[in-house]
């Protein structure tokens, strides 16, 4: 068995403790037994144990306080409790008391490791998840995609789920959702983190050197080739691979590419050897890759191959909530980096950010609030500070984009608005609470025709 558990076993009675002993080295686990809770509780303060068996009517310590003071200790112990007929409410109380499960007396070989099976799994799960919520915690950027939205949460409890694992993992998502993002934060959460991320940019690979870039190739093997090299998957062996944008390689290089991951074999232009390699492969698309393989321009072979656990990421505009958490990331990150106070984006402005469509997505949202740290005055980002040019808010000679900028303009207007109606037509409280000066509230009135009366 993949996950070798420790047990301990507490019974008063030497056939029993010698039965479950057998029965469970039989099954592949390391096994410990102690004849009494005293002895038990001393093993367990001691050393760690996955499961502890334990009889619940013993002389000296009862089982109930033994389970008790070790639940005390160690709240996520898996404690299966031994008990008679007679006694089956005291097993419903132990139950309530924190215990796994229960079983019987008398109770067959199998009962036992059937109970104890589904213990241990229940165990290296909590393990897993435990260790996948730390790598996850100290991967770099992980908080970058995490999210208060459903859709973000249900992203990261899929990264959470599959990064332990080996499995081959396909992100689906518009460009600039973050998918090399999530790509390494499985890597980074993973058993492979301590080997290489090798990123491969389908986009620029040329089909008559796709091979030599991929499996490397031999010196001599075509002219130019003055030395041996390794391809991507000869780099990334025993780490991970990122096959970005895999939609964009010709179906000569995906036929290729299938028999690689089929094979998990390379041979490097120029050479027959064989070379073994133990890769995890994680590819990203934009594209609709049901539509594709309509089309005859993706393999449906590979994609079956490719799409084992499917991630798909959300665009921003599907989830608007989690814009100011980003905005509020990447200010923070900004400022540390240039070594400068961080700025407060007003309620104002961040309001324009939720508002906005965001078509190139958390990328966009990045270049823009990075634009707003280099123009703002002062500490305070404001709604000018989002509406210059180039600050992705708008767009020149974009007719959706042009759209878009007077759909924000009167977004803008209704706030002035709804502020000056706010403060009595008061300018200059106005200025104040958008986070603007009052020269800059009067140019706002003049180009929107806003009629009413300032008193400031």
């Amino acid at each position: 068995m993949s996950y070798s558990a420790n047990i301990l076993v507490i019974d008063d009675e030497e056939s029993m403790r010698a039965g479950c002993v057998q029965t469970l080295v039989e099954e592949g686990y390391r096994v410990q037994a102690v004849e009494n809770g005293q002895r038990g509780l001393e093993m367990t303060d001691r050393e760690s144990f996955d499961v502890i068996v334990l009889d619940l009517r013993m002389p000296g310590i009862p089982g109930m306080e033994v389970l008790k003071r070790v639940k005390d200790d160690d709240p996520d112990s898996i404690i299966i409790v031994i008990t008679g007929h007679a006694t089956i409410d005291v097993a419903v109380q132990a139950m309530r008391q924190g215990a796994y499960d229960f079983i019987t007396k008398p109770f067959t070989p199998e009962a036992l490791a059937s109970v104890v099976k589904r213990a241990v799994d229940s165990r290296r799960r909590s393990l897993e998840d435990a260790c996948a919520d730390l790598a996850l915690s100290e991967a770099p950027g992980a908080d970058m995609i995490i999210g208060r939205s459903p859709a973000m949460m249900k992203v990261m409890q899929l990264v959470k789920q599959v990064a332990p694992t080996d499995s081959t993992v396909l992100i689906h998502g518009e460009t600039g959702v973050g998918k090399e993002l999530v790509a390494r934060t499985i890597h980074d959460a993973s058993r492979r983190r301590a080997q290489r991320f090798v990123v491969v940019d389908c986009g620029v690979l040329v089909e008559t050197l796709f091979e030599s870039e991929m499996f490397g190739h031999t010196k001599g093997s075509f002219t130019g080739a003055v030395k041996t090299t390794q391809g991507k998957f000869e780099l990334a062996n025993g780490g991970t691979i990122f096959l970005d944008e895999i939609t964009n390689i010709t179906i000569n290089m995906q036929s290729r590419l299938l028999r690689v991951i089929q094979e998990r074999e390379i041979s490097k232009v120029g050479s027959l050897d064989r070379i073994r390699v133990d890769v995890r492969i994680i590819s990203a698309t934009n594209k609709d890759l049901a539509k594709e393989i309509q089309a005859g321009r993706f393999r449906e072979d590979l994609f079956y191959r490719i799409n084992v656990v499917p991630i798909h990421l959300p665009p921003l505009r599907e989830r608007r909530e989690d814009i100011p958490t980003l905005a509020n990331y990447f200010l923070s990150q900004l400022s540390k980096s240039r070594q400068q106070k961080e700025p407060t984006i007003s309620d104002e402005a961040m309001r324009l950010l939720e508002q906005h469509d965001w078509p190139g997505n958390v990328r966009q949202l990045r270049n823009t609030v990075e634009c707003a740290t280099v123009t703002c005055h002062g500490d305070l980002i404001g709604l000018d500070d989002l509406s210059v040019e180039g600050s992705g808010l708008e767009t020149a000679g974009d007719d959706t984009a042009s759209k878009e900028h007077g759909a924000l303009a009167e977004s803008e207007k209704r706030e002035i608005i709804r502020i000056l109606n706010r403060f009595d037509g008061h300018r200059g409280k106005a200025a104040e609470y958008l986070g603007i000066n009052r020269k800059t509230l009067r140019e706002k009135i003049r180009k929107y025709g806003i009629d009413t009366e300032g008193r400031g």
